[in-house]
């Protein structure tokens, strides 16, 4: 379950950083709403999966799939640019999170 958890509040992050760029500068109400509710909702949902994980990998994993979900988001949603070194420094992430998680386990208690 609180895998399940982790992963909504990645979805909740990353709707909310692409209601930031939405928002055009808090200056459009619904996406500025969802920035607001969708933050509160995504730090809810990871401080309560951190109630029996470590909180190294969960912020690791919660980080490095929100930045790629934004990335990804940006360029299907906004028309962003894909440039080989932006894919290279996703890969960076990803590389980064497994070696994070290869250095301990993932629950405690």
């Amino acid at each position: 379950m609180p895998y399940v958890l982790l992963g909504l509040a990645i979805v909740a992050e990353v709707t909310a950083t692409l209601s930031l760029r939405a928002s055009e500068g808090f200056t459009k109400w619904g996406p500025s709403a969802i920035v607001v509710v969708g933050y509160l909702v995504s730090f809810m949902l990871m401080a309560k999966a951190l109630t029996s994980l470590n909180v190294g990998p969960v912020y690791a994993i919660w980080s490095a799939l929100g930045t790629i979900g934004a990335f990804a988001g940006g360029v299907l949603l906004f028309g962003e640019p894909v440039r080989p070194v932006a894919v290279a420094g996703a890969a960076i992430i990803v590389a980064g999170v497994v070696v994070m998680n290869l250095g301990g386990g993932m629950t405690h208690g």
